[in-house]
């Protein structure tokens, strides 16, 4: 079993608010730490530190899950 869980970091990600979801799917989960991993395999400096062995995806959900990178809904992005 992964740790941490996809409830786990959609629970992190949302906060206590059940009003208002930023991801309301494991999918969104998903497709955030594989944004986040191919930016790390880029070059950009992991904000967590990183595990010896680590891989970028490992990487990518630890910073989620110690909420270092925030996930942007699709009404956050427009105004950006």
């Amino acid at each position: 079993m992964l740790h941490p869980s996809y409830t786990e970091l959609m629970k992190v990600i949302n906060g206590d608010s059940e009003e208002e979801k930023v991801i309301s799917s494991r999918y969104s989960i998903v497709l955030a730490s594989a944004k986040r991993a191919r930016q790390i395999i880029a070059g950009d400096m992991p904000l967590v530190e990183e595990k010896d062995g680590a891989k970028p995806l490992s990487t990518a959900v630890e910073e989620l899950w110690e909420e270092k990178v925030k996930i942007l809904g699709d009404d956050e992005e427009a105004e950006e």
